[in-house]
């Protein structure tokens, strides 16, 4: 029995798109509908995965480093508890460490290593479609103002992860101990996004987008981890060069998605 944690929400929705009327795939949520099962990481005592042999660990990100961790903890361990056989879990490209978000994932990763649970671990680079919320074109101009400098970032569509996802969750014995670097395999810059949109780019500094985003994000934390997203991308640090290539291709088992034109996709359907 595998169970997808976070199915209630982003990638693990598209997951679970993959395993639709299946009857060996449970999904876990805040609040479970019919048939689910009720998974919440913030209340440790009441994580039961009994008769599950693979947990598809979603990562339960939205908070503070010791909550995420804190929220990890407690899956793994309620895992190891139930006799888990394999946990596959989501985490950051290796080129993210710079983000301020990446200390969360290590810290995951390292704990799956010492666990008494097989685990494979699946790096994900940024989402095409989170590129098109912290670099969205302004109106009425289409300019882009995110401060991303004049360097590159290997982005990847978000249905091709979750699509890995689905693949390594459905034989994870196949994937054992493996580490996977889920980049896109096309680098591309401010000039392209905005090209991508028939808008312009005209890069703001760090400062200016502090100062715009302690106006708009819901939670102080969100404020140096956006900001720091830009100073890494800008910097040069996520265009996936240092990185292994070809190993989201080799397990789509195709070409990724044009990861440009999902960013297009997401602006234009936003804005609609």
């Amino acid at each position: 029995m595998l169970l997808i944690t976070g199915a209630s929400g982003g990638l693990g929705t598209l997951v679970a798109g993959h395993f639709a009327g299946r009857d060996d795939v449970v999904l876990g949520t805040r609040r479970p509908a019919e048939g689910e099962r009720h998974v919440d990481f913030d209340d440790p005592a009441s994580l039961d995965f009994s008769g599950i042999d693979t947990l598809l660990l979603i990562s339960a990100g939205e908070g503070e480093d010791d909550i995420v961790i804190r929220r990890h903890e407690a899956a793994i361990s309620a895992a190891e508890k139930a006799g888990v056989r394999h946990i596959v879990y989501t985490s950051l490209s290796g080129d993210g460490d710079h983000l301020a978000y990446a200390l969360a994932h290590r810290w995951t990763e390292r704990r799956l290593r010492w666990s008494s649970v097989n685990w494979t671990i699946l790096r994900n680079g940024l989402y095409a479609e989170f590129l098109a919320a912290i670099a969205a074109p302004g109106d009425p101009d289409l300019t882009i103002t995110a401060p991303l400098g004049r360097v590159r970032l290997a982005a990847a569509a978000r249905a091709d992860l979750a699509e890995v996802a689905a693949t390594v969750s459905t034989d994870p014995a196949a994937h054992a101990g493996k580490v996977y670097e889920l980049v896109g395999e096309v680098a591309f810059g401010g000039a392209e996004l905005a090209a991508a949109v028939g808008g312009s780019y005209e890069p703001s500094s760090l400062a200016t987008a502090r100062e715009a985003l302690a106006g708009s994000v819901s939670h102080a934390f969100q404020v140096p981890m956006l900001v720091g997203t830009y100073s890494a991308i800008a910097g040069g640090f996520l265009d996936g060069a240092a990185l292994p290539r070809g190993e989201l291709r080799a397990l789509l088992g195709r070409a990724p998605q044009s990861a440009i034109e999902v960013y297009a996709a997401t602006v234009r359907a936003s804005a609609s």
